[in-house]
């Protein structure tokens, strides 16, 4: 297999994906991304903006413009860190943490559809996989690039 069909089938895998999942969460007025975010934001109390980039894999504006619609819509709070004055950590308010139960009912069927594409094992491998993939494309230079 090329280089160039494997990543045209993830390319394809993970639109498929994030269509779904967008046409799921418009109807309450959110995005894939977002819901993402908030997901992210279930996990624990309250996250910095950096850590959320990490966990989402997120542009670091990207993840502000989110961040900013999610605190207008009163989904989210910003709050400035309790020890580091350049920090903010984000949280879910009341409201989040409803919505985001109310969206993962709604997106369970996407859910329900991808295990359903793989044997269970294979499930357990291709996180494994992409993972790897993931880890070998983050950890090595880019061609051209200097060092």
């Amino acid at each position: 297999m090329r280089g160039h069909q494997l990543a045209m089938a993830l390319r394809e895998a993970y639109l498929a994906l994030h269509r779904r999942t967008d046409a799921i969460m418009a109807r309450s007025g959110v995005t894939a991304d977002q819901f993402v975010v908030l997901a992210s934001l279930t996990e624990q109390i309250a996250l910095t903006q950096r850590d959320l980039v990490v966990r989402t894999s997120s542009d670091p504006n990207t993840l502000r413009a989110m961040l900013i619609l999610l605190e207008r819509r009163g989904l989210i709070e910003r709050r400035p860190h309790a020890t580091d004055s350049r920090a903010r950590t984000v949280s879910l308010t009341r409201k989040g943490r409803s919505a985001f139960r109310k969206l993962w009912r709604q997106s369970e069927t996407v859910r329900q559809r991808l295990l359903a594409a793989l044997d269970p094992d294979d499930a357990s491998v291709l996180v494994s996989q992409l993972r790897r993939i993931v880890a070998g494309l983050v950890n090595s230079p880019v061609q051209g690039e200097l060092s």
